[in-house]
């Protein structure tokens, strides 16, 4: 082939992936809506476009996104956090309120725009004030022309897994945090299951046709189990990380995990089937009367013929999520510039039922932390002290290779979220392999305790034996209850990034840490758009300096 033919060909291969890629512009007023999903009970929820549940956004590989936001809520402010997207390059986009953006105040609009280069299942949900759980949540699908798997299936279908509350969300997180009202600490339980924010969902079964299945947990507590009648699963994705196809009967989904899964139909179209999503009752302190755990959908290939009876399984044979394989075979990455390590537990403060990440409770700062590291003196950009103690920061250099362990010190799991980075999970301890001791009792805020007291609550050093050669990537993890989780991750997503546990009421609770990356380079490529600036300013938020909005004294963040 000659130099100019080769020219050539790459100029056509451009051009055709420039084809692909285009604008999506979505136009959403955030409003309330009226709704009963479980047929049990008339409430409001947050729907989008007078609509609830609120669409699927859809996009392809490449992609621009555009979402103007008008926020038409008139009591509550909003923002919208896209879980799973890492935002390269547009970290004032991720959504976190007190993070990388101020609040959508009622009347005020805010348009997010970004670029998705990434395939897989994601969504999309309000990052503020314990919001989502009252409706504001949905799909978000980022189609693949490249997919390893592509002509293996016919169709797709979505699948979202939900939990559902009958008072809405802030009357129950004021109740939850209050240790005069709830001196357990405990969580309220949910009403009911719901899948695709609704019940008796029916989806339209062809024989012979094999259906690309993208069930992904918008819930805010509880996991669940979820199982097709005589109908197995091959599972090709997690969390948007392609996986090597493994065939389960069952999976277990915490909130905000996503699965993609393969099944192919019968034969023949002689019966309908069930299938079930089954709440994990062990994350629940009590089980009250009113709770509906089950909830049945139906695999229909004769709309003329009965539906099944509901799906009964006394056992659910789950798959663990560590064995699998990531599909590109990306290996272990080398051993760590960088170990940090977590531990966490919840307590009482100041009347409140809170939890601490290392002996700190999340408070979010005056300043977004964004705003902080964008226009910090170069000097100071790097300490962590800029950013508020209670933000429990992190800051990491550019391109380092980074351990994050998280030693869960509550008898119960936890699914902990990265913004930003899909992670390789390298090391899983079994359940209760901490051992409640005083070093333990000790450890809260108020017992003279500090940060050194950790070392009485780790376990031996933990043992990377059983570590992959290809360990699995995802970018929400369940830590189990007294274990721990080893995360590895390199530093090449300059930006202000969460890391926190998925279950709502602990998010309010304060089981929150931030990780700075690379806040140098963040500042050299980076910029706050003038309408995040504006949306500040109108509410009286400093646009800069510290986590107080000190820009005299940067080192002076408060305690």
């Amino acid at each position: 082939m000659t130099m100019l033919s080769l020219r050539s060909l790459l100029i056509v291969l451009l051009s055709a992936n420039l084809v692909f890629a285009t604008t999506v512009t979505y136009n959403w007023d955030i409003t309330w809506v009226s709704v009963n999903p479980d047929s049990r009970h008339v409430r409001p929820a947050i729907g989008i476009n007078g609509q609830w549940p609120c669409p699927t956004l859809k996009a392809t590989v490449g992609d621009t996104v555009i979402v103007n936001v008008n926020n038409q809520l008139g009591n509550q402010s909003t923002s919208i956090h896209w879980h799973g997207l890492y935002q390269q390059g547009s970290n004032a986009m991720d959504g976190p309120v007190g993070v990388t953006q101020c609040a959508i105040p009622p009347g005020e609009s805010y348009t997010y725009e970004f670029t998705i280069n990434q395939p897989g299942t994601y969504w999309y949900h309000s990052h503020v004030g314990g919001q989502y759980p009252d409706g504001l949540r949905g799909p978000l699908i980022v189609h693949d022309p490249q997919s390893p798997y592509a002509g293996k299936y016919d169709e797709e279908i979505i699948l979202t897994l939900s939990d559902w509350y009958h008072e809405q969300f802030p009357t129950l997180v004021s109740t939850y945090l209050s240790a005069t009202l709830n001196p357990s600490g405990n969580e309220s339980v949910p009403y009911s299951n719901l899948i695709n924010d609704a019940q008796n969902i029916k989806f339209a079964m062809q024989p012979g046709k094999t259906y690309f299945v993208r069930i992904a947990s918008i819930a805010a507590f509880a996991a669940t189990y979820v199982q097709f009648d005589q109908h197995r699963m091959t599972i090709i994705e997690i969390d948007g990380v392609y996986t090597q196809p493994q065939t389960v009967d069952s999976i277990y989904v915490t909130a905000a995990q996503r699965y993609g899964v393969l099944i192919t139909a019968k034969p023949s179209a002689s019966k309908n089937y069930a299938f079930i999503s089954s709440f994990d009752l062990d994350m629940f302190n009590t089980l009250p009367r009113y709770l509906q755990p089950n909830v049945t959908g139906y695999l229909v290939y004769d709309a003329q013929a009965p539906l099944p009876p509901a799906l009964n399984v006394p056992a659910f044979n789950t798959y663990n999520d560590f064995d699998l394989v990531p599909y590109d075979q990306q290996p272990l990455l080398p051993a760590p510039d960088t170990v940090i390590t977590f531990a966490f537990d919840f307590t009482q403060i100041n009347g409140q039922n809170r939890a601490v990440m290392n002996n700190s409770t999340y408070l979010s700062p005056v300043v977004p932390t964004l705003f902080t590291a964008l226009t910090a003196p170069p000097s100071v950009v790097s300490n962590p002290h800029i950013y508020g103690p209670h933000t429990n920061p992190v800051v990491l250099p550019m391109n380092a290779v980074v351990d994050i362990r998280l030693n869960n010190l509550d008898g119960g799991a936890h699914p902990f979220h990265l913004h930003g980075h899909p992670v390789q999970v390298i090391a899983r301890s079994a359940p209760n392999v901490f051992v409640e001791t005083p070093a333990m009792e000790a450890f809260v805020p108020g017992n003279g305790s500090s940060s050194s007291s950790l070392a009485a609550l780790l376990p031996p050093q933990v043992d990377y034996s059983a570590k992959r050669a290809v360990p699995m990537r995802r970018d929400t993890v369940q830590v189990p209850e007294m274990g721990f989780v080893v995360l590895r991750f390199r530093a090449e997503n300059p930006g202000v990034w969460l890391l926190h546990c998925h279950i709502e009421w602990h998010v309010e609770a304060g089981l929150t840490a931030t990780v700075i990356e690379a806040p140098d380079v963040l500042q050299a490529r980076q910029r706050i758009p003038f309408e995040g600036i504006q949306i500040c300013v109108g509410q009286g938020v400093p646009t800069g300096g510290n986590a107080v909005g000190n820009s005299v004294d940067w080192l002076a963040a408060g305690s």
